[in-house]
């Protein structure tokens, strides 16, 4: 858990100090994405400007991705953290095992059927999870392989607004 924190943090230290972004070169990939989740409404980045957007690609079967719901619940209904969230499932057999699945763990934030065509609008997606964070002028300004945690997400944030306000 301790090495989660630390890779977030050091990933956020990083594109705070030297706007470095993990060797991506998404910076420019600013573009609208949309997003229908499983109850037919259709999202766009450009609808939530001032908003932090935090997508989350996960499956049913990895287990830190489960671990890591709890925290993403906790992000999205703190308004506080003026974050919208988004889970991306992908690497599933039925959407309807998905669908029951997230309502069985009490998922809050918008659960996307995904598939190679929508995760290509966000970014690569080389493992699960992998989240990809927006400013509120949706520039993305961060990418983690892995799990990450409400704590290192909200400071984060508090590190790039504090930067922000420079």
């Amino acid at each position: 858990m301790m090495q989660r924190k630390i890779t977030f943090y050091l990933l956020a230290r990083a594109l705070l100090l030297g706007g470095f972004l993990l060797g991506l070169g998404n910076a420019a990939r600013a573009a609208d994405f949309t997003l229908t989740d499983s109850t037919g409404k259709i999202h766009k980045l450009s609808q939530y400007k001032g908003k932090w957007v935090l997508v989350n690609f996960w499956a049913t079967w990895c287990p830190p991705c489960l671990a890591e719901i709890p925290d993403l619940n906790d992000l999205h209904e703190d308004k506080k953290s003026n974050v919208a969230v988004f889970g991306i499932a992908l690497q599933y057999a039925n959407p309807k095992q998905v669908i029951d699945f997230a309502e069985g763990l009490m998922v809050s934030y918008p659960i996307v059927l995904g598939n190679p065509k929508i995760a290509s609008q966000i970014g690569p997606v080389d493992g699960l999870p992998t989240t990809y964070l927006y400013n509120p002028h949706g520039k993305l300004v961060a990418h983690q392989l892995g799990p990450i945690t409400k704590e290192a997400v909200v400071e984060f944030i508090r590190g790039a607004d504090k930067s922000a306000n420079k």
